[in-house]
């Protein structure tokens, strides 16, 4: 069995948990079962990055187009998230966690809403992995907020246009302090980001299993990142200067 190098384990892994519903179909379900199922997958993975000493987690858990959804199962996946918030805070304080959110949180109900704020406040001081749990998120969105915020900055006289740079945009993200997504999972086979982090996936390694998220465990999680220790990542470099630079750093 191939194993895994410890000193290789990309730093910021973000996944698209795709597949519940269609999970559930296939089993002749609800839809919302599928979801039950997927929270089990959501707890394996998070207990695994963690022992892995993987730096940050994003899942992608809610979208904002997700909100077009059926009303039944909207409140269904709310009251999921709302259980899911309540039963692993115990693990995640105790595993020194920090629970972060990215999107239009404004938008969730107020009883998820509370129960997310009051466990990001709890975890603040927390300095081990990041958990960031995307809810009613939008791509697009938060690139036309950092926008927003940026050129309200200007308009104030707080920030020079000429002085807006890739780290200045970076610092009016949802969640600044997350690192640039290395491994990028999207489960169930289909072949789309679905405006998932755009900023922060550009140099991302991308992988597509064709297993549904609640079927999704940590030996395919671990598969997701030998793979991903096998690849080369030259970040707009030839393999040649990446080689030359190598050899350099151990003279």
């Amino acid at each position: 069995m191939e194993t895994i190098e410890t000193m290789r384990i990309p730093g910021h892994i973000a996944i698209i948990m795709d597949g519940n519903g269609r999970w559930a179909k296939r089993r002749l379900m609800e839809r919302v079962r599928g979801h039950e199922k997927g929270s089990d997958a959501v707890r394996e993975v998070v207990r695994s990055c963690r022992k892995l000493g993987v730096v940050a987690l994003s899942l992608y858990a809610f979208s904002g187009e997700n909100w077009a959804r059926p009303k039944r199962e909207v409140e269904a996946l709310m009251r999921l998230l709302e259980r899911f918030l309540k039963q692993e805070r115990s693990e995640i304080l105790d595993n020194n966690i920090r629970l972060v959110a990215s999107g239009h949180l404004h938008r969730l109900p107020d009883y998820v809403r509370n129960k997310l704020d009051s466990l990001r406040a709890e975890t603040a001081d927390n300095d081990g992995m990041i958990l960031n749990l995307c809810l009613s998120y939008g791509g697009r969105d938060e690139l036309v907020d950092a926008c927003r915020a940026i050129a309200e900055k200007v308009k104030r006289g707080e920030l020079m246009p000429e002085a807006i740079t890739e780290k200045v945009f970076e610092q009016h993200l949802y969640v600044p302090e997350l690192p640039p997504v290395d491994l990028m999972i999207r489960t169930s086979g289909e072949l789309r980001t679905s405006g998932f982090l755009p900023w922060q996936i550009t140099y991302a390694e991308f992988q597509f299993p064709e297993v549904f998220w609640p079927d999704f465990t940590k030996q395919h999680l671990f598969d997701a990142i030998r793979d991903f220790q096998r690849r080369e990542r030259r970040f707009g470099h030839t393999s040649d200067q990446l080689k030359a630079s190598d050899t350099t750093e151990k003279t």
